[in-house]
């Protein structure tokens, strides 16, 4: 129980509330989760709770800002890390399934919110999140293709959702399995194959 949060400034009592959403998503159907059940693991009550985010959808979108900003904040990281877009590509992939590992609630919380009929300010986020990581890719593409690295003939947009639907492909075996290690395990192979589909032949 965070018994710590009954005595934080705001800002923090903030990021303590989307931290125990994260941890509650990998517990259960992100879905169920209630006020109450975030309260009640922050040792607060939901009054105190509501002071600081009026609706549960005002927690859901400060969720998905709190992913956004740090998943993409990783991918950035490991694209500048690399001297090649190769290199960049598995980096990146490589730095979106360790972020998975340390949050499996996150995919949950992402696939729920997509699943979602009504547009809501969550899944709008979420959108826009696919969107601008789809855009890092594509520039990594492109960079790979102007550098001969690889296949000048290769699909930018079909490479980009390869490989978006190849990690969510891993995350879901993991979750399935009840196995978020495998997750780890799985990946360099895994990439190892897309890698081959792409790279230039010269």
């Amino acid at each position: 129980m965070r018994t710590r949060s009954k005595h934080l400034p705001a800002e923090e009592r903030r990021a303590v509330t989307v931290e125990t959403v994260v941890e509650l998503a990998a517990e259960q159907n992100p879905s169920d989760i209630t006020t109450a059940a975030i309260a009640q693991r922050m040792g607060l009550t939901q009054g105190a709770l509501f002071r600081h985010f009026p609706t549960k959808d005002a927690i859901l979108q400060a969720v998905m800002e709190w992913v956004a900003e740090r998943l993409l904040v990783r991918v950035d990281q490991a694209k500048d890390s690399t001297s090649s877009p190769l290199a960049a590509l598995e980096a990146v992939f490589m730095a979106h399934i360790e972020f998975v590992a340390e949050h499996p609630g996150v995919p949950r919380m992402l696939f729920g919110e997509l699943q979602r009929a009504e547009e809501t300010a969550p899944k709008k986020l979420v959108q826009t999140l696919i969107r601008r990581y789809g855009e890092r890719l594509r520039q990594i593409l492109e960079d790979g293709k102007r550098q001969e690295e690889l296949d000048p003939a290769i699909d930018v947009e079909a490479a980009s959702l390869l490989f978006i639907g190849t990690i969510q492909g891993l995350v879901m075996q993991s979750l399935l399995a009840g196995d978020v290690d495998s997750i780890r395990r799985d990946a360099p192979r895994v990439f190892a194959l897309y890698s081959r589909s792409i790279r230039s032949t010269n």
